[in-house]
């Protein structure tokens, strides 16, 4: 089964990273959509059929936990996992992201091994 992954990021420099790790990770894509905010990814959400969101925490417009916040009040998107990927990982933000229904965490730098598991390990999860 193919994914459709949306990345979630300001830098357009770290969505194209992300996306790279993704192709040299292994993970099975069907379509990739970016998003340079929160806001933005919200957009998307409701335009696109999204298996799975990697999002930053620190953007401009909507945040990352702005943006879970939003994806949690909204029947159609609450569903979907997110994947956080960010420098900031502080314990207590983490299990504040983590209470708010945040699947995984992925700390900048990632390698694409580090990438694939957090992906097999919400997406096993959420589709076994």
């Amino acid at each position: 089964m193919a994914y459709n992954i949306l990345v979630v990021d300001d830098s357009e420099t770290m969505r194209a990273v992300i996306a790279k790790s993704i192709g040299h990770a292994g993970v099975p894509l069907g379509s990739l959509f970016q998003a340079a905010n929160g806001a933005e990814g919200i957009e998307v959400l409701h335009r696109e059929w999204v298996d799975l969101v990697l999002a930053d925490i620190n953007m401009p417009v909507l945040s990352g936990v702005e943006m879970v916040a939003r994806m949690k009040a909204d029947p159609a998107l609450v569903d979907i996992p997110v994947i956080i990927v960010s420098t900031e990982g502080s314990a207590t933000r983490l299990q504040a992201l983590m209470d708010q229904g945040v699947k995984g965490f992925l700390r900048k730098p990632f390698t694409p091994e580090e990438l694939k598991k957090a992906v097999e390990t919400v997406l096993g999860a959420h589709h076994g």
